[in-house]
């Protein structure tokens, strides 16, 4: 399948694999929608993008706002006509200890993970049904597959953005519309785990392994060409391991929870520290 002059709307496309994606995609000469929060990093992104001779449309979008979704399907539309290709890849993590997290926190992260990634499928996929044709691509995570411990409310996201994947597909594949779940594990210059190692100094076992952002973006690339129902993005692989969870479910934990804990309980403490910095006004300390 060839991208050039197909239509992709890129959620959190204003940094990290969002914004490694768009660079990949204008490579092949897709027509780019950019939706963020940050509208400021998505016309910098454009601009750079234009210069290099792809059509770019910016779409200031929170995703946990049906009314930005809305004007996000109705902008893309209007200027193009057609909408080839969905990646919901906005998404805030959540690594606390559970007891620890805030409510708002909770909602914020279900809706910005997993709600808005279905109300904007829902309002996309009519536009794709129309021209018998589409794909969309939901970037869940490894923890999707086995929630890993201090981050039980991101891990249930991302499950819940792997189940909403198959639901799609069994629905619409017959129609000319594929769904595919990307399962990332952490990723090098996409988010929480370089804040980690910064913080810390410490990086995933080479058991857990991890992937690049440049790793991602081939995996949509071939998404979108073949349509999978899901490719997970991690080195070494973890499927067998996954597998093995099925078989053997206490072994299986046992297993996984050795390899991840450490690692995360850090994640949790930074996040603890982060939320503390930042309820006392220090701008300049990111939050999760």
């Amino acid at each position: 399948m060839s991208l050039q002059d197909k239509v992709v709307i890129i959620t959190g496309a204003s940094a990290g694999i969002g914004r490694d994606l768009a660079k990949r995609l204008a490579q092949e000469k897709a027509r780019l929608v950019l939706a963020a929060r940050s509208e400021d990093k998505l016309q910098q992104l454009s601009t750079e993008l234009s210069e290099g001779g792809t059509d770019v449309l910016v779409v200031r979008t929170d995703v946990s706002d049906p009314n930005d979704l809305d004007a996000l399907v109705e902008q893309t539309i209007e200027r193009f006509q057609r909408i080839d290709v969905l990646i919901n890849n906005a998404g805030v993590e959540c690594f606390r200890h559970f007891e620890n997290v805030e409510m708002d926190e909770i909602l914020q992260t279900i809706e910005t993970n997993l709600t808005g990634a279905i109300v904007l499928t829902r309002l996309v996929v009519p536009h794709m049904l129309q021209q018998s044709s589409g794909a969309i691509i939901n970037m869940a995570s490894t923890a999707g597959k086995h929630c890993p411990p201090f981050g039980s409310v991101y891990g249930a996201t991302k499950a819940g953005l792997i189940g909403f994947t198959q639901g799609l597909r069994g629905e619409y594949l017959d129609r000319g519309i594929t769904a595919t779940a990307i399962c990332p594990g952490f990723t090098k210059n996409g988010g929480i785990y370089d804040r980690i190692v910064q913080a810390t100094g410490k990086k995933t076992s080479r058991a857990q392994g991890g992937t690049s952002t440049k790793a991602v973006a081939n995996a949509v690339l071939k998404a979108i060409r073949t349509g999978p129902p899901e490719l997970i993005v991690n080195w070494p692989p973890i499927r067998p391991a996954i597998v093995l969870r099925e078989i053997f479910p206490r072994l299986g934990e046992m297993l996984t929870t050795a390899v991840s804990k450490r690692f995360l309980r850090k994640a949790a403490e930074m996040s603890a520290h982060e939320q503390d910095v930042t309820s006392t006004g220090d701008p300049d300390q990111p939050t999760v």
